[in-house]
């Protein structure tokens, strides 16, 4: 995803009312002020680094929460809640999509 002016004015001034036509901001509320520019790309900057930290956390892809609870039930059974395949099937996941550091 890539944020732009629109973003980190709803970021920084929620209730406030803007338009942006053709790159330049109107600012339609009275009794809130407009951000700086600075603000506006220090918000943009802020909003993609924490979007892109959490990279790891989109890429992860478990099995469905009907295979998740089928998995756990049989592993139940057998006695292999902590070697069974629900939780091989989560750590594979999340061995192949590691949190940054």
């Amino acid at each position: 995803m890539i944020f732009d002016k629109s973003h980190a004015l709803m970021s920084l001034r929620p209730n406030a009312a803007f338009r942006i036509v053709e790159d330049n901001l109107e600012w339609l509320t009275d009794d809130v002020t407009p951000p700086t520019d600075a603000e506006i790309q220090d918000e943009i900057d802020r909003l993609q680094a924490e979007y892109d930290a959490k990279q790891y956390q989109r890429d992860r892809v478990y099995p469905s929460i009907g295979d998740q609870l089928d998995m756990l039930y049989h592993d139940i059974k057998a006695g292999t809640l902590e070697t069974g395949d629900w939780i091989t099937a989560i750590e594979q996941v999340k061995t192949n999509n590691p949190k940054p550091e």
